[in-house]
């Protein structure tokens, strides 16, 4: 029956992933046990099915027998998804720094040892952030989990309390999630190790040098914030993949983060020392354009506008991330 069906999601959606179809199999053999001692097979009513519910007890009540009543920073329900994407991100950024080292190691080798030790300080200062933030991420979902059960835990429960298994057009894909982590991650290894390579890369014969689109001068004082916000886009994927659904909180949360790092974005690339004031004119120095040529004014243009139009992008693209929230949790 679907109230039996719905009984069983509750419970175990409160339980760590791996044990979730042993226990759902276990639970759904008791119930058929007490239902069959009670009415026998044939004559089961619905009235019958939430009598044996009410005498296991609230979804919550029963999680928790299942689970234990130990204290976690990160408890059992979470904790497989949490080593999952702690993985991702440790990876990804240290694979990150990796190749950023190998890569300015082959365009100058003489430096070598220069590099080395800017990845070892990209290391150090990158990783601790990283685990920081998808602990930090997955404590808050943890602490909200919590805080709901106990509130509901020792209320008056009944049958027709439980929710209806989600929607599959609600629920949040742990693939696109990840995928989302493993983005953020990349570019906080980017940021914090290779940003001196964001630029154009310069040929002539062999690689001569770039010429970077931010200002050397000014960009340290802008990278902790910068990794401050991909670390916010962290967190806003860490939430999605705890909760595995969109709902109207889930939606506001996403709205409020991405409209902080939206305001914190617009802030800093406005600020007149975050690009390099000089890159037409090294552009030109390393013979890529000619002052006055047609190609040159076109790139001067493409430059000027540059900041606008990232704004307009980025706008877009997390306004549309928010107002999916909002229409996919309203599903039903």
């Amino acid at each position: 029956m679907e109230t039996i069906d719905r009984y069983i999601y509750a419970v175990t959606q409160k339980l760590p992933q791996a044990q979730r179809k042993d226990i759902a199999d276990e639970l759904r053999g008791l119930i058929e046990d007490m239902l069959e001692e009670r009415v026998g097979i044939a004559n089961i009513k619905e009235s019958d099915v939430e009598d044996v519910l009410l005498e296991l007890g609230s979804p919550n009540e029963l999680a928790e027998k299942y689970r234990g009543t130990k204290k976690y920073l990160i408890g059992p329900e979470l904790f497989d998804s949490y080593i999952l994407v702690l993985k991702i991100v440790l990876i990804v950024v240290s694979a990150g720094i990796g190749i950023g080292f190998l890569i300015q190691t082959i365009l100058d080798p003489i430096s070598i040892l220069d590099y080395f030790i800017d990845m070892i300080v990209s290391l150090v200062t990158s990783l601790p952030m990283a685990f920081g933030w998808t602990t930090f991420s997955f404590a808050i979902g943890e602490r909200s989990g919590e805080v709901k059960r106990k509130d509901l835990i020792g209320q008056e429960w009944k049958p027709s309390d439980l929710p209806p298994i989600p929607d599959e057009k609600r629920q949040i894909k742990r693939g696109e999630s990840i995928a989302g982590i493993i983005f953020y991650a990349i570019f906080i290894a980017f940021l914090a190790f290779s940003s001196d390579y964001f630029g154009i890369w310069v040929f002539q014969d062999e690689f001569t040098g770039v010429v970077p689109f931010l200002n050397e001068q000014t960009y340290g004082s802008y990278l902790m914030f910068i990794i401050l916000l991909f670390g916010f886009g962290i967190l806003k994927e860490c939430l999605k993949l705890v909760s595995g659904k969109w709902t109207y909180k889930l939606a506001i949360v996403t709205i409020i983060v991405n409209a902080v790092s939206m305001a914190a974005i617009v802030f800093i690339i406005n600020g007149p020392d975050f690009w390099n004031p000089e890159f037409m004119n090294e552009l030109a120095e390393a013979g890529v354009v000619t002052v006055g040529s047609e190609a040159f004014d076109i790139v001067n243009k493409v430059w000027d506008q540059l900041t606008f139009w990232i704004i307009i992008l980025l706008v877009i693209g997390l306004v549309w991330d928010a107002v999916d929230g909002f229409i996919k949790a309203r599903k039903k």
